[in-house]
Protein backbone atom coordinates (compact mmCIF):
# COMPACT_ATOMS: atom_id res chain seq x y z
CA UNK A 1 0.00 0.00 0.00
CA UNK A 2 1.38 3.38 -0.89
CA UNK A 3 0.29 6.68 -0.03
CA UNK A 4 1.09 10.05 -1.09
CA UNK A 5 3.55 12.46 0.36
CA UNK A 6 2.08 15.45 1.56
CA UNK A 7 3.26 18.68 1.77
CA UNK A 8 0.43 20.40 3.82
CA UNK A 9 0.81 17.18 6.24
CA UNK A 10 4.81 18.45 6.50
CA UNK A 11 3.40 22.52 6.99
CA UNK A 12 1.07 21.06 10.10
CA UNK A 13 3.47 18.58 11.23
CA UNK A 14 6.07 21.78 11.93
CA UNK A 15 3.62 23.86 13.16
CA UNK A 16 2.93 21.07 16.13
CA UNK A 17 6.18 20.82 17.12
CA UNK A 18 6.42 24.61 17.22
CA UNK A 19 3.87 24.31 19.58
CA UNK A 20 4.95 21.47 21.82
CA UNK A 21 8.76 21.77 22.10
CA UNK A 22 8.96 18.67 23.90
CA UNK A 23 9.82 16.82 20.74
CA UNK A 24 12.90 19.04 20.10
CA UNK A 25 15.60 16.64 18.64
CA UNK A 26 12.97 14.88 16.44
CA UNK A 27 13.38 14.41 12.96
CA UNK A 28 10.04 15.44 10.98
CA UNK A 29 8.64 13.72 7.89
CA UNK A 30 5.71 14.34 5.90
CA UNK A 31 3.74 10.83 6.14
CA UNK A 32 1.13 8.83 4.08
CA UNK A 33 -2.45 10.58 5.07
CA UNK A 34 -0.93 11.85 7.95
CA UNK A 35 -2.00 14.74 10.31
CA UNK A 36 -1.00 17.06 12.79
CA UNK A 37 -2.25 16.00 16.31
CA UNK A 38 -5.44 17.89 17.66
CA UNK A 39 -3.97 19.37 21.04
CA UNK A 40 -6.99 20.08 23.46
CA UNK A 41 -7.69 19.94 27.01
CA UNK A 42 -7.11 16.88 29.05
CA UNK A 43 -9.51 15.16 30.83
CA UNK A 44 -10.47 16.27 34.81
CA UNK A 45 -11.34 13.66 36.74
CA UNK A 46 -12.84 13.49 40.35
CA UNK A 47 -11.05 11.59 43.17
CA UNK A 48 -13.20 8.89 43.12
CA UNK A 49 -12.55 8.30 39.45
CA UNK A 50 -8.84 8.41 40.16
CA UNK A 51 -9.19 5.53 43.06
CA UNK A 52 -11.11 3.71 41.02
CA UNK A 53 -8.14 3.47 38.24
CA UNK A 54 -6.09 1.93 40.96
CA UNK A 55 -4.43 4.98 42.28
CA UNK A 56 -4.00 5.30 46.22
CA UNK A 57 -4.95 7.66 48.03
CA UNK A 58 -1.11 8.48 48.58
CA UNK A 59 -0.71 9.15 44.98
CA UNK A 60 -3.26 11.12 44.13
CA UNK A 61 -1.65 14.43 44.45
CA UNK A 62 1.12 13.11 42.06
CA UNK A 63 -1.49 11.92 39.51
CA UNK A 64 -3.22 15.34 39.56
CA UNK A 65 0.08 16.85 39.12
CA UNK A 66 0.81 14.38 36.19
CA UNK A 67 -2.30 15.40 34.72
CA UNK A 68 -1.12 19.16 34.16
CA UNK A 69 2.13 17.74 32.58
CA UNK A 70 0.29 15.54 30.28
CA UNK A 71 -0.95 16.63 26.40
CA UNK A 72 -3.48 14.93 24.97
CA UNK A 73 -5.24 15.13 21.72
CA UNK A 74 -6.24 13.01 18.71
CA UNK A 75 -5.28 12.08 15.11
CA UNK A 76 -6.74 11.70 12.37
CA UNK A 77 -6.69 8.15 10.69
CA UNK A 78 -8.62 6.35 7.57
CA UNK A 79 -10.48 4.05 8.62
CA UNK A 80 -9.86 1.12 6.11
CA UNK A 81 -6.01 1.91 5.65
CA UNK A 82 -6.65 0.69 1.56
CA UNK A 83 -9.22 3.60 1.22
CA UNK A 84 -7.05 6.63 2.50
CA UNK A 85 -9.65 9.24 0.92
CA UNK A 86 -12.63 7.20 3.05
CA UNK A 87 -14.45 7.70 6.13
CA UNK A 88 -11.92 8.88 8.70
CA UNK A 89 -11.68 8.16 12.44
CA UNK A 90 -10.24 9.33 15.63
CA UNK A 91 -7.29 7.86 17.48
CA UNK A 92 -7.19 9.63 21.13
CA UNK A 93 -3.62 10.15 22.12
CA UNK A 94 -1.27 11.90 25.07
CA UNK A 95 1.92 12.30 25.79
CA UNK A 96 3.97 12.76 28.70
CA UNK A 97 7.18 15.04 27.58
CA UNK A 98 11.05 13.99 28.96
CA UNK A 99 11.72 16.01 31.83
CA UNK A 100 15.23 15.72 31.14
CA UNK A 101 14.94 17.65 27.83
CA UNK A 102 19.29 18.40 27.04
CA UNK A 103 19.61 14.86 26.97
CA UNK A 104 16.02 13.77 25.51
CA UNK A 105 16.07 10.09 23.40
CA UNK A 106 13.35 10.15 21.41
CA UNK A 107 9.51 8.73 22.20
CA UNK A 108 8.55 5.36 23.60
CA UNK A 109 4.96 4.34 23.01
CA UNK A 110 2.98 1.97 25.42
CA UNK A 111 1.29 -0.53 23.60
CA UNK A 112 -1.50 -1.93 25.84
CA UNK A 113 -3.13 -4.81 26.30
CA UNK A 114 -6.47 -6.93 25.55
CA UNK A 115 -7.01 -6.22 22.96
CA UNK A 116 -9.51 -3.54 23.67
CA UNK A 117 -7.45 -2.24 26.65
CA UNK A 118 -7.13 1.41 26.83
CA UNK A 119 -3.79 2.95 26.83
CA UNK A 120 -4.63 6.79 27.25
CA UNK A 121 -3.73 7.19 30.83
CA UNK A 122 -0.58 4.42 30.77
CA UNK A 123 1.89 7.06 30.59
CA UNK A 124 0.77 8.11 33.91
CA UNK A 125 -0.32 4.92 35.51
CA UNK A 126 2.10 2.60 34.04
CA UNK A 127 4.91 4.48 33.47
CA UNK A 128 5.61 7.42 36.23
CA UNK A 129 3.72 6.13 38.81
CA UNK A 130 4.33 2.56 38.70
CA UNK A 131 7.54 2.59 40.84
CA UNK A 132 10.88 4.96 41.40
CA UNK A 133 12.46 2.62 38.75
CA UNK A 134 9.82 3.08 35.92
CA UNK A 135 9.60 6.79 36.43
CA UNK A 136 13.06 7.95 35.34
CA UNK A 137 12.21 5.96 31.91
CA UNK A 138 10.14 9.73 31.35
CA UNK A 139 13.07 11.53 31.94
CA UNK A 140 14.84 11.04 28.66
CA UNK A 141 11.92 9.79 26.48
CA UNK A 142 8.45 11.34 25.85
CA UNK A 143 6.33 8.75 26.75
CA UNK A 144 3.08 8.09 24.27
CA UNK A 145 -0.06 6.73 25.16
CA UNK A 146 -3.36 6.29 23.12
CA UNK A 147 -6.20 4.60 23.30
CA UNK A 148 -6.84 1.91 20.09
CA UNK A 149 -9.38 2.04 17.57
CA UNK A 150 -12.38 0.87 18.79
CA UNK A 151 -11.69 1.76 22.62
CA UNK A 152 -11.73 4.44 25.26
CA UNK A 153 -11.58 7.96 23.71
CA UNK A 154 -11.15 6.81 19.92
CA UNK A 155 -13.92 6.20 17.86
CA UNK A 156 -15.57 3.26 19.11
CA UNK A 157 -19.03 0.91 18.58
CA UNK A 158 -20.40 -1.36 21.00
CA UNK A 159 -22.42 -3.95 20.38
CA UNK A 160 -24.53 -5.71 22.98
CA UNK A 161 -22.82 -8.52 24.18
CA UNK A 162 -23.39 -12.03 25.64
CA UNK A 163 -20.90 -14.46 27.69
CA UNK A 164 -23.36 -17.90 26.17
CA UNK A 165 -26.54 -19.33 26.35
CA UNK A 166 -27.67 -20.29 29.75
CA UNK A 167 -25.05 -21.47 32.26
CA UNK A 168 -26.75 -23.40 34.99
CA UNK A 169 -23.83 -24.31 38.06
CA UNK A 170 -22.68 -27.85 37.79
CA UNK A 171 -21.31 -30.69 35.83
CA UNK A 172 -21.29 -28.77 31.92
CA UNK A 173 -23.66 -31.66 30.57
CA UNK A 174 -23.55 -31.84 25.98
CA UNK A 175 -27.43 -30.31 26.65
CA UNK A 176 -26.08 -27.36 28.36
CA UNK A 177 -22.95 -26.98 25.83
CA UNK A 178 -24.98 -26.80 23.41
CA UNK A 179 -27.33 -24.12 24.64
CA UNK A 180 -24.00 -22.14 25.84
CA UNK A 181 -22.93 -22.71 22.20
CA UNK A 182 -25.67 -21.94 20.25
CA UNK A 183 -26.00 -18.42 22.43
CA UNK A 184 -22.60 -17.83 21.24
CA UNK A 185 -23.37 -17.86 18.01
CA UNK A 186 -26.50 -15.89 18.11
CA UNK A 187 -24.49 -12.46 19.86
CA UNK A 188 -21.59 -13.16 17.65
CA UNK A 189 -23.75 -13.00 14.76
CA UNK A 190 -25.88 -10.36 16.26
CA UNK A 191 -22.72 -8.36 16.90
CA UNK A 192 -20.74 -8.65 13.79
CA UNK A 193 -23.86 -7.74 11.63
CA UNK A 194 -24.50 -4.50 13.78
CA UNK A 195 -21.71 -2.37 11.89
CA UNK A 196 -19.62 -4.91 9.63
CA UNK A 197 -17.98 -1.70 7.84
CA UNK A 198 -16.64 -0.77 11.47
CA UNK A 199 -15.79 -4.26 12.94
CA UNK A 200 -14.12 -5.65 10.22
CA UNK A 201 -12.09 -3.05 10.53
CA UNK A 202 -10.77 -3.50 13.54
CA UNK A 203 -7.65 -5.61 13.43
CA UNK A 204 -3.64 -5.82 15.24
CA UNK A 205 -2.79 -4.89 11.92
CA UNK A 206 -4.90 -1.60 10.95
CA UNK A 207 -4.14 -0.41 14.89
CA UNK A 208 -0.09 -0.86 13.90
CA UNK A 209 -0.77 1.63 10.66
CA UNK A 210 -2.36 3.87 12.94
CA UNK A 211 0.11 3.84 15.39
CA UNK A 212 2.66 4.87 12.72
CA UNK A 213 0.61 7.63 11.75
CA UNK A 214 0.20 9.06 15.42
CA UNK A 215 4.07 9.22 14.99
CA UNK A 216 4.16 11.03 11.79
CA UNK A 217 1.87 13.38 13.18
CA UNK A 218 3.93 13.51 16.42
CA UNK A 219 7.10 14.01 14.39
CA UNK A 220 9.22 11.52 15.54
CA UNK A 221 11.35 10.00 12.61
CA UNK A 222 11.04 6.09 15.05
CA UNK A 223 9.06 4.81 17.95
CA UNK A 224 10.38 2.35 20.78
CA UNK A 225 8.26 0.35 21.79
CA UNK A 226 7.03 -1.40 25.17
CA UNK A 227 4.14 -3.59 24.77
CA UNK A 228 2.25 -5.49 26.99
CA UNK A 229 0.20 -8.67 26.56
CA UNK A 230 -1.70 -8.50 23.41
CA UNK A 231 0.55 -5.39 22.69
CA UNK A 232 3.56 -7.55 22.21
CA UNK A 233 1.83 -9.51 19.22
CA UNK A 234 0.77 -5.35 18.27
CA UNK A 235 4.59 -4.37 18.52
CA UNK A 236 5.63 -7.44 16.36
CA UNK A 237 3.02 -6.88 13.48
CA UNK A 238 4.18 -2.84 14.09
CA UNK A 239 7.83 -4.05 13.23
CA UNK A 240 7.19 -6.15 10.28
CA UNK A 241 5.33 -3.65 8.72
CA UNK A 242 7.77 -0.67 9.85
CA UNK A 243 10.96 -1.92 10.43
CA UNK A 244 12.71 1.35 9.44
CA UNK A 245 9.99 3.05 11.93
CA UNK A 246 11.08 1.43 14.75
CA UNK A 247 13.45 1.88 17.74
CA UNK A 248 13.85 -0.24 20.85
CA UNK A 249 11.13 -2.96 21.86
CA UNK A 250 10.52 -4.16 24.79
CA UNK A 251 7.43 -6.82 25.18
CA UNK A 252 6.41 -8.03 28.07
CA UNK A 253 4.19 -11.61 28.51
CA UNK A 254 4.92 -12.15 25.35
CA UNK A 255 2.08 -13.37 22.84
CA UNK A 256 2.04 -16.37 20.08
CA UNK A 257 3.13 -15.42 16.73
CA UNK A 258 -0.25 -16.69 15.96
CA UNK A 259 -3.92 -16.13 16.48
CA UNK A 260 -5.90 -19.80 16.70
CA UNK A 261 -7.55 -19.73 19.66
CA UNK A 262 -8.12 -23.16 19.94
CA UNK A 263 -4.26 -23.85 20.11
CA UNK A 264 -4.23 -20.65 22.48
CA UNK A 265 -6.55 -22.42 24.87
CA UNK A 266 -4.67 -25.77 24.77
CA UNK A 267 -1.27 -24.47 25.47
CA UNK A 268 -2.49 -22.10 28.05
CA UNK A 269 -4.35 -24.61 30.20
CA UNK A 270 -1.57 -27.01 29.89
CA UNK A 271 0.26 -23.79 31.42
CA UNK A 272 -1.75 -23.31 34.14
CA UNK A 273 -1.95 -27.21 35.19
CA UNK A 274 2.10 -27.19 35.65
CA UNK A 275 1.59 -24.20 37.48
CA UNK A 276 -0.68 -25.59 39.90
CA UNK A 277 1.88 -27.95 40.64
CA UNK A 278 4.36 -25.19 42.05
CA UNK A 279 0.91 -24.24 43.94
CA UNK A 280 0.44 -27.66 45.19
CA UNK A 281 4.20 -28.05 46.36
CA UNK A 282 3.89 -24.55 48.30
CA UNK A 283 0.26 -25.19 49.85
CA UNK A 284 1.60 -28.91 51.01
CA UNK A 285 4.89 -27.16 52.58
CA UNK A 286 2.11 -25.26 54.81
CA UNK A 287 0.23 -27.99 55.68
CA UNK A 288 -0.45 -26.91 59.50
CA UNK A 289 -2.17 -23.90 57.98
CA UNK A 290 -4.08 -24.90 55.24
CA UNK A 291 -4.82 -28.36 55.42
CA UNK A 292 -5.01 -29.72 51.63
CA UNK A 293 -2.22 -32.37 52.05
CA UNK A 294 1.23 -32.76 53.34
CA UNK A 295 2.42 -33.59 49.51
CA UNK A 296 1.99 -32.03 46.34
CA UNK A 297 0.12 -34.75 45.14
CA UNK A 298 -1.79 -35.25 48.15
CA UNK A 299 -2.74 -31.38 47.85
CA UNK A 300 -3.77 -32.07 43.82
CA UNK A 301 -6.05 -34.78 44.97
CA UNK A 302 -7.63 -32.64 47.55
CA UNK A 303 -8.51 -29.69 45.30
CA UNK A 304 -9.58 -32.24 42.67
CA UNK A 305 -12.15 -33.75 44.61
CA UNK A 306 -13.03 -30.48 45.40
CA UNK A 307 -13.66 -29.89 42.04
CA UNK A 308 -15.92 -32.98 41.72
CA UNK A 309 -17.90 -32.58 45.12
CA UNK A 310 -18.86 -28.90 44.10
CA UNK A 311 -19.65 -29.66 40.52
CA UNK A 312 -21.94 -32.60 41.89
CA UNK A 313 -23.45 -30.25 44.85
CA UNK A 314 -23.44 -26.61 43.47
CA UNK A 315 -23.74 -24.12 46.71
CA UNK A 316 -25.29 -20.84 45.86
CA UNK A 317 -24.86 -18.05 48.97
CA UNK A 318 -26.78 -15.33 49.71
CA UNK A 319 -23.96 -13.06 49.58
CA UNK A 320 -21.91 -13.97 46.68
CA UNK A 321 -23.25 -13.72 42.68
CA UNK A 322 -21.35 -16.69 41.51
CA UNK A 323 -22.49 -20.00 42.31
CA UNK A 324 -19.84 -21.87 43.52
CA UNK A 325 -19.45 -25.35 41.45
CA UNK A 326 -16.27 -27.01 40.62
CA UNK A 327 -15.47 -23.88 37.99
CA UNK A 328 -15.29 -21.89 40.91
CA UNK A 329 -12.89 -24.51 42.81
CA UNK A 330 -11.14 -24.52 39.48
CA UNK A 331 -10.23 -20.83 39.07
CA UNK A 332 -8.49 -20.64 42.90
CA UNK A 333 -6.70 -23.73 41.55
CA UNK A 334 -5.26 -21.74 38.76
CA UNK A 335 -4.21 -18.44 40.80
CA UNK A 336 -0.67 -16.54 40.07
CA UNK A 337 1.74 -16.94 42.99
CA UNK A 338 0.59 -13.84 44.29
CA UNK A 339 -2.63 -15.21 45.43
CA UNK A 340 -1.69 -18.59 46.95
CA UNK A 341 -1.98 -17.66 50.52
CA UNK A 342 -5.63 -16.20 49.81
CA UNK A 343 -6.54 -18.77 47.14
CA UNK A 344 -5.34 -21.32 49.90
CA UNK A 345 -7.03 -20.08 52.63
CA UNK A 346 -10.48 -20.18 50.22
CA UNK A 347 -9.74 -23.87 49.21
CA UNK A 348 -9.41 -24.76 52.46
CA UNK A 349 -12.87 -22.76 53.38
CA UNK A 350 -14.58 -24.46 51.06
CA UNK A 351 -13.95 -27.93 52.20
CA UNK A 352 -15.96 -27.49 55.89
CA UNK A 353 -18.47 -24.79 54.52
CA UNK A 354 -21.47 -24.32 55.98
CA UNK A 355 -24.15 -22.04 56.04
CA UNK A 356 -25.78 -19.96 53.84
CA UNK A 357 -23.21 -16.50 53.34
CA UNK A 358 -19.77 -17.27 51.74
CA UNK A 359 -16.97 -17.90 53.80
CA UNK A 360 -14.83 -15.18 53.88
CA UNK A 361 -11.74 -15.72 51.76
CA UNK A 362 -14.37 -17.23 49.18
CA UNK A 363 -16.13 -14.15 49.20
CA UNK A 364 -13.08 -11.97 48.68
CA UNK A 365 -12.09 -13.89 45.63
CA UNK A 366 -14.84 -15.16 43.61
CA UNK A 367 -17.79 -12.62 44.95
CA UNK A 368 -16.54 -9.40 42.84
CA UNK A 369 -18.97 -9.20 39.68
CA UNK A 370 -17.22 -9.88 36.69
CA UNK A 371 -17.38 -6.70 35.56
CA UNK A 372 -18.01 -4.04 37.97
CA UNK A 373 -20.57 -0.83 37.83
CA UNK A 374 -18.29 1.86 36.30
CA UNK A 375 -17.93 4.90 38.39
CA UNK A 376 -19.85 7.92 36.43
CA UNK A 377 -16.87 10.15 34.82
CA UNK A 378 -14.52 7.22 34.88
CA UNK A 379 -12.36 6.23 31.56
CA UNK A 380 -13.41 3.32 29.69
CA UNK A 381 -10.50 1.13 30.33
CA UNK A 382 -11.43 -2.42 28.11
CA UNK A 383 -13.69 -2.65 25.43
CA UNK A 384 -15.17 -5.88 24.99
CA UNK A 385 -16.73 -5.31 21.33
CA UNK A 386 -13.04 -4.28 20.26
CA UNK A 387 -11.93 -7.26 21.96
CA UNK A 388 -14.40 -9.93 20.26
CA UNK A 389 -13.93 -8.22 16.92
CA UNK A 390 -9.96 -8.18 16.68
CA UNK A 391 -9.96 -11.75 18.35
CA UNK A 392 -12.60 -13.18 16.16
CA UNK A 393 -11.12 -11.03 12.93
CA UNK A 394 -7.71 -13.07 13.44
CA UNK A 395 -9.48 -16.09 14.70
CA UNK A 396 -9.69 -19.21 11.73
CA UNK A 397 -10.40 -22.14 14.19
CA UNK A 398 -13.93 -21.12 14.68
CA UNK A 399 -14.16 -24.64 15.79
CA UNK A 400 -18.18 -26.30 15.26
CA UNK A 401 -20.36 -27.63 18.09
CA UNK A 402 -18.72 -31.14 18.04
CA UNK A 403 -15.07 -30.03 18.17
CA UNK A 404 -15.82 -27.57 20.61
CA UNK A 405 -17.24 -30.12 23.20
CA UNK A 406 -14.49 -32.75 22.02
CA UNK A 407 -11.71 -30.27 23.07
CA UNK A 408 -13.82 -29.38 26.36
CA UNK A 409 -13.83 -32.64 27.50
CA UNK A 410 -9.98 -33.66 26.66
CA UNK A 411 -9.54 -30.78 28.69
CA UNK A 412 -11.12 -31.20 31.59
CA UNK A 413 -10.00 -34.94 31.83
CA UNK A 414 -6.55 -33.74 31.51
CA UNK A 415 -6.83 -30.85 33.99
CA UNK A 416 -8.49 -32.50 36.40
CA UNK A 417 -7.62 -29.17 39.09
CA UNK A 418 -8.12 -26.13 36.83
CA UNK A 419 -9.39 -27.75 33.63
CA UNK A 420 -13.18 -26.17 34.81
CA UNK A 421 -12.14 -23.17 34.91
CA UNK A 422 -11.82 -22.35 30.89
CA UNK A 423 -15.31 -23.13 29.90
CA UNK A 424 -16.22 -24.51 26.67
CA UNK A 425 -14.29 -22.39 24.25
CA UNK A 426 -14.57 -21.89 21.12
CA UNK A 427 -15.26 -18.15 21.56
CA UNK A 428 -15.71 -16.99 17.76
CA UNK A 429 -17.99 -19.45 16.49
CA UNK A 430 -20.67 -17.88 14.24
CA UNK A 431 -18.22 -14.68 14.05
CA UNK A 432 -19.82 -13.59 10.49
CA UNK A 433 -16.68 -11.38 9.37
CA UNK A 434 -13.69 -12.97 7.31
CA UNK A 435 -10.82 -14.14 9.50
CA UNK A 436 -7.74 -11.88 8.18
CA UNK A 437 -4.48 -13.46 8.85
CA UNK A 438 -1.05 -11.08 9.50
CA UNK A 439 2.53 -12.53 8.12
CA UNK A 440 5.02 -11.55 10.80
CA UNK A 441 8.77 -10.85 9.30
CA UNK A 442 11.77 -11.45 10.73
CA UNK A 443 13.89 -8.17 11.99
CA UNK A 444 17.37 -7.47 12.91
CA UNK A 445 16.70 -4.23 15.15
CA UNK A 446 16.84 -4.04 18.83
CA UNK A 447 14.22 -6.36 20.38
CA UNK A 448 13.65 -7.59 23.79
CA UNK A 449 11.10 -10.36 24.68
CA UNK A 450 10.61 -10.94 28.04
CA UNK A 451 8.64 -14.61 29.01
CA UNK A 452 7.46 -14.89 32.15
CA UNK A 453 8.93 -18.81 33.15
CA UNK A 454 5.43 -20.45 35.04
CA UNK A 455 2.64 -18.31 33.48
CA UNK A 456 -0.20 -19.29 31.54
CA UNK A 457 -1.60 -16.00 30.14
CA UNK A 458 1.29 -15.70 27.98
CA UNK A 459 3.44 -19.09 27.91
CA UNK A 460 6.96 -19.03 28.29
CA UNK A 461 7.35 -21.30 24.93
CA UNK A 462 5.61 -18.31 23.26
CA UNK A 463 8.26 -16.57 23.79
CA UNK A 464 10.67 -19.22 22.42
CA UNK A 465 8.11 -19.59 19.53
CA UNK A 466 7.70 -15.68 19.07
CA UNK A 467 11.96 -15.60 19.19
CA UNK A 468 12.13 -18.15 15.99
CA UNK A 469 9.70 -16.27 14.07
CA UNK A 470 10.62 -12.22 14.51
CA UNK A 471 14.67 -12.65 16.19
CA UNK A 472 14.91 -11.03 19.64
CA UNK A 473 16.67 -11.60 22.66
CA UNK A 474 14.59 -13.73 25.15
CA UNK A 475 14.41 -12.04 28.77
CA UNK A 476 13.29 -14.62 31.30
CA UNK A 477 11.69 -13.28 34.19
CA UNK A 478 11.37 -16.50 36.96
CA UNK A 479 7.78 -16.00 37.99
CA UNK A 480 4.25 -16.73 36.70
CA UNK A 481 2.69 -13.08 37.04
CA UNK A 482 1.31 -11.65 34.13
CA UNK A 483 2.94 -8.76 32.81
CA UNK A 484 4.87 -8.13 35.88
CA UNK A 485 8.07 -6.78 34.92
CA UNK A 486 7.88 -3.23 35.18
CA UNK A 487 5.81 -3.94 38.60
CA UNK A 488 9.66 -5.56 40.33
CA UNK A 489 11.85 -2.47 40.82
CA UNK A 490 14.36 -4.57 39.81
CA UNK A 491 13.53 -5.85 36.90
CA UNK A 492 11.81 -2.31 35.93
CA UNK A 493 15.51 -0.66 36.30
CA UNK A 494 16.70 -3.32 33.35
CA UNK A 495 13.93 -2.04 31.20
CA UNK A 496 15.17 1.43 31.58
CA UNK A 497 18.34 0.85 31.37
CA UNK A 498 17.45 -1.60 28.20
CA UNK A 499 15.77 1.33 26.62
CA UNK A 500 19.08 4.11 27.52
CA UNK A 501 21.65 1.50 26.64
CA UNK A 502 19.97 -0.84 24.28
CA UNK A 503 21.90 -3.48 26.74
CA UNK A 504 20.06 -6.39 28.47
CA UNK A 505 20.46 -9.22 30.66
CA UNK A 506 19.49 -12.17 30.96
CA UNK A 507 16.32 -11.99 33.29
CA UNK A 508 14.95 -11.26 36.81
CA UNK A 509 13.64 -12.88 39.47
CA UNK A 510 10.47 -11.00 39.23
CA UNK A 511 7.61 -11.20 41.43
CA UNK A 512 8.65 -13.49 44.55
CA UNK A 513 6.78 -15.96 45.85
CA UNK A 514 4.75 -15.64 49.34
CA UNK A 515 6.54 -16.65 52.67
Amino acid sequence: MTYRTSLTALALALAALAAHPSTAGATVEAGPSSSSVQWKSCPAYSDEVIRSLRVTEGQIPAFRDLMKRLQCGTVSVPLNHRDPGGRKIDIAVTRLAATDKAHRLGATAVLPGGPGNSGYLDPVLRIVLRNEEMAKLNERYDIIGFDPRGVGYSTKVACPLSLGGPQEPGTLTEEAARRIYDGQVASNQKCGRSDPAFLGQLTTANVAKDLDLVRTAMGERTLNLLGFSWGTYLGMVYRSQFPEHTGRAFLDSVAPPWTRLDDHLKDSAEAAERDFGRMAAWLARRDATYGLGATARQVRQEVTKLVRAYDQSPKIYTDVQRPIDGAAVADLAKRNSTEWVSAGKALAELRTATGTTAPPTVKELLGAPMMGTPVPGAPETLNMTMNLAVTCNEDSSRADFDAAWRAYQQLVKRHRATGRSWGLGGWCQGWPLPAQQITLKRGSGSLVLAGHLYEFMSVYDWTLQTRRAVGGTVYTVADDVHVSTTRVPKCAADVVRYFETGRIGKGCEGSPIPN
